[in-house]
């Protein structure tokens, strides 16, 4: 096996190594920041809070969806002062598999981008979630 092999490997077992762990964090930013309007299984409140569960907006294009948490919509708060790129990637990414959605992960680099794009600044620490 050549070190580029054992590399990729590697790398692939890390990616899949991770990718439960950030969905449980995922489920932890979650349950702390947005659960008490989007309710804990995604359904949301008619009237007032948008349903997350099957919702073709959180299972479009993953820019406007970390578009969306950085910069906040209607009665939403922006969270680009609260969260990491990684944590807003890790909750999107729940958000996007959870309750029968069925989109692929957000990735901390695309919010980092989309972020940059705002140009809006990083998270200011001690800050906390809403």
């Amino acid at each position: 096996m050549t070190i580029r092999t054992t590399l990729i490997i590697g790398g692939v077992a890390a990616s899949l190594l991770a990718g439960p762990a950030l969905a449980q964090d995922g489920a932890a930013l979650f349950s702390q920041s947005c659960a008490a309007c989007h309710q804990p299984q995604g359904q949301g409140i008619p009237g007032a809070f948008p349903a997350l569960a099957g919702d073709a907006f959180v299972q479009g294009p993953p820019q406007q969806v970390a578009h969306v948490i950085l910069n906040g919509r209607g009665g939403m708060p922006k969270f680009s002062g609260d969260l990491t790129d990684e944590q807003i990637a890790a909750v999107a990414t729940y958000v996007r598999g959870a309750w029968g959605n069925k989109a692929g992960p957000i990735t901390a680099a695309a919010v980092t981008a989309e972020r940059n794009a705002g140009a809006l600044p990083p998270p200011t620490d001690g800050q906390q979630a809403h």
